[in-house]
């Protein structure tokens, strides 16, 4: 069996519904192709159990796929929180442009404290004015916030950490090993991922996209928290077909029942960067000690080589230093940055996390060695950058009511969700639960 490493050619599968998001990139491609794999490394799958006789043939509607890259979910009678913090942004330095990312507390309190200013649009603004963008964004990241001025194109390339990431593959297959896949009597042609655990360490927003696409074939997602976390207006997005559970992983006991819930699951789909998982005790030996027969997906932000192999990092901030939101810029005629219409690093990853793991499952299925699978935002934006674009059909910018399928009575209340962007002869894509908030589930697997 073929390792996944690169997007399905066009005319491998079957394309319906027309339109495109407009911009410099070929971001409707993207979606495309990318939720393609996920329907080619499933029918693989479904072939692989036995379930059917062929891989069955893929469908994927570029409308809806262009519109889950956005939002998939839409409130009922009440509002969506914000989606970004006040202070988080794009901001004028003194030779250029820089981007804060300060949703999190802990982002938002390290940016302040370089600028040592109030926590105000304004005074930030005033207090950005004065610093060089280089110097301002080294100083956040060694703070341990996140921030990305402004690149071109040629600059990325020519950076060491652009030049690291244009050598990556767009999926770093590495540690082979042999494992046995666990009896999941459940599995079914409409199902082929029931009985599935998957367990998801993941936050905003590629890894969330994975797993959620694991649930909408019937993997028991269980997804584990910081206590109190909350991602305001993106839960609601990613939280469906999940169980969400908080836990605090520094404390003896957390990190104890961690260890147990990975013994049982055959999935393990994480966002840690380099490093992170040995220091809260989980470092690869006793990951294989733990869960033996685990398939394991991550990602981070800008590589797995390179000087910036470590650093924090979101979509937007990967736009501003690979060139993207410069290139926009420039297709724009505007005098600031000119992002992607959608957060598309973040999907296309996501759904290609999903994609692995379907292709990891596969292999096993085979009596094939199984790798671990890893992905990055700057390994995609260069991905984006190379496809070419094709603008068939209308813009597309905000979903129509036919877009959408039944009623979901989420955890904060009632909402709509898009139909599903792909589709297997006998095989339905949804969602047995309801998006719901962070910590309304135990930390343990769902009965069978």
């Amino acid at each position: 069996m073929t390792r996944l490493s690169a997007l399905p050619r066009p005319g491998s599968y079957q394309v319906t519904g027309t339109g495109h998001r407009p911009g410099a990139f070929a971001v409707s491609e993207l979606a495309t192709a990318s939720i393609a794999a996920v329907g080619q490394e499933l029918a693989r799958l479904v072939a692989a159990l036995n379930l059917a006789p062929a891989p069955p043939p893929v469908t994927v509607d570029q409308r809806l796929a262009s519109l889950w890259f956005g939002h998939s979910f839409r409130p009922e009678g009440w509002e969506m929180p914000a989606l970004w913090d006040p202070i988080a942004g794009n901001y004028a330095c003194t030779d250029g442009w820089i981007r804060l990312h300060t949703n999190l507390p802990h982002h938002r309190a390290a940016a302040l404290r370089v600028l040592g200013c109030a926590e105000d649009r304004e005074a930030v603004t005033a207090a950005i004015s004065t610093w060089a963008g280089d110097a301002l964004e080294a100083a956040v990241v060694e703070a341990y916030g996140v921030a990305a001025i402004l690149r071109s194109r040629a600059d990325w390339l020519a950076h060491p950490q652009g030049a690291a990431v244009a050598q990556d593959p767009l999926i770093d297959w590495t540690l082979p090993r042999d494992i046995v896949l666990r009896d999941r009597p459940a599995a079914c042609l409409s199902r082929p991922l029931a009985g599935l655990r998957v367990l998801d360490l993941t936050r905003v927003l590629a890894g969330p996209v994975s797993t959620r696409t694991l649930a909408g074939f019937g993997a028991d997602v269980l997804r584990i928290d910081p206590p109190g976390w909350d991602e305001p207006g993106v839960l609601q997005d990613i939280a469906a077909g999940k169980y969400m559970a908080q836990m605090d992983l520094r404390t003896d006991a957390g990190l104890r029942r961690l260890k147990a819930l990975l013994s049982q699951a055959d999935v393990l789909v994480h966002g840690y960067r380099p490093g992170a998982l040995d220091a809260l005790g989980l470092d690869l030996p006793t990951r294989d000690a733990i869960a033996p027969n685990r398939v394991e997906v991550t990602l981070d932000a800008y590589g797995w080589t390179g000087p910036w192999a470590q650093r924090r990092g979101f979509d937007s901030l990967v736009q501003m230093s690979s060139g993207l939101a410069d290139t926009g810029r420039i297709r724009a005629a505007s005098e600031g940055p000119a992002p992607l219409p959608v957060q598309a690093l973040d999907h296309a990853t996501g759904y290609l996390m999903a994609a692995s793991v379907l292709n990891a499952l596969s292999a096993a299925a085979t009596g094939e060695p199984v790798c671990c699978a890893r992905l990055s935002l700057a390994r995609m934006a260069e991905e984006l950058a190379s496809l070419p674009r094709h603008q068939h059909g209308p813009a597309i910018f905000d979903a129509t009511e036919a877009d959408y399928a039944g009623h979901e009575a989420s955890g904060w209340g009632p909402a709509r969700r898009l139909r599903a962007p792909l589709t297997l002869p006998g095989c339905q894509m949804g969602w047995s639960l309801p998006a719901t908030q962070s910590g309304t589930h135990p930390a343990q697997w769902p009965d069978p």
